[in-house]
C-alpha cells in the first residue's frame, strides 16, 4: 500500500525588521496541508513563548518570489532591501505592521515540495466539498 504525504513543513529562522536597530531573529515555520490546498501557514514566535500564525494563499507566496504582490493584509516582496537572496512578507492588522524576511531559496524549496503534493492549478481536485458541507450541516458521514 502506498502512503502519500499530506503535509509539508519548513522550519527556519526569519528576521523581523525592527524600526530602530538591526533585524531580530525569529523562529518561523511554513506549513502546507493537502486538506487545505490553497493555503499556507506561517507561524512565527520566539523559541519559547506564544506564537502567531498567519494563513494566506500559496499562490501569493509563489508569485512573491518573482514580483511584489498582495495589496491586503499580507504582501510578499522579492529581493527585500536589495537582498537578492531574500523575500519580505509584510503582515498587517489593526495593531500594526511586521516585516518578516525569509531566505528565498528555502521558500522556493518549500513551494516545490507543496507542488509535488498538489500541482499549482489542481487545488480544487483536492478539496473535500462533501465533507465541508457535512461539517457545515452538523452531521457526520
Amino acid at each position: 500500500m502506498e502512503q502519500r504525504l499530506s503535509t509539508v513543513t519548513c522550519q527556519t529562522t526569519a528576521r523581523l525588521s525592527a524600526p530602530k536597530g538591526p533585524p531580530l531573529p525569529l523562529r518561523a515555520e511554513l506549513h502546507y496541508r493537502v486538506a487545505d490546498p490553497y493555503a499556507v501557514r506561517l507561524t512565527l514566535g520566539p523559541s519559547t513563548g506564544p506564537v502567531t500564525t498567519w494563513t494566506f494563499a500559496r499562490e501569493l507566496l509563489a508569485e512573491g518570489l518573482r514580483r511584489p504582490v498582495g495589496p491586503g493584509d499580507v504582501m510578499v516582496v522579492p529581493r527585500y532591501c536589495h537582498h537578492p537572496h531574500s523575500i519580505c512578507i509584510v503582515l498587517s492588522n489593526l495593531d500594526g505592521t511586521a516585516l518578516i524576511e525569509l531566505a528565498a531559496a528555502q521558500v522556493d524549496a518549500f513551494l516545490q515540495q507543496t507542488a509535488a503534493l498538489v500541482p499549482f492549478g489542481t487545488e480544487s481536485d483536492h478539496l473535500d466539498v462533501d465533507g465541508a458541507i457535512t461539517a457545515l450541516m452538523g452531521r457526520s458521514h
